[in-house]
């Protein structure tokens, strides 16, 4: 069985490329190197805020290191400074089917 992670979160515009290179160094290397067997970044701009999501897959829940519960957010140190809102939770959703490759 398989496992994905969703993480989501907002910052304005104009910290948004900034966020990003933040982001991919400090957020999404270390799901990686913790053994996410695959992870997604996505982000989409509108007028005034970027909305980033990180998708994670995993083979089992206790893989994804999250603690007693796996669905609180941990965030990383400088998403204060960026982020509008800091969500306290992920979503976690079991992949019943693939189809294709991206």
């Amino acid at each position: 069985m398989t496992f994905a992670r969703i993480w989501r979160g907002r910052t304005t515009r104009d910290k948004a490329d900034d966020y990003e290179r933040y982001w991919r160094a400090h957020g999404v290397e270390p799901l990686q190197r913790r053994g996410a067997l695959a992870v997604q970044m996505l982000r989409e701009d509108r007028p005034d805020e970027s909305e980033f999501v990180t998708i994670s897959y995993w083979d089992s829940i206790e893989a994804m290191g999250a603690g007693p519960d796996p669905t609180r957010t941990h965030h990383l140190p400088r998403d204060p400074e960026f982020l509008i809102d800091l969500p306290e939770h992920v979503q976690i959703l079991t992949v019943l089917e693939t189809h294709g490759t991206i």
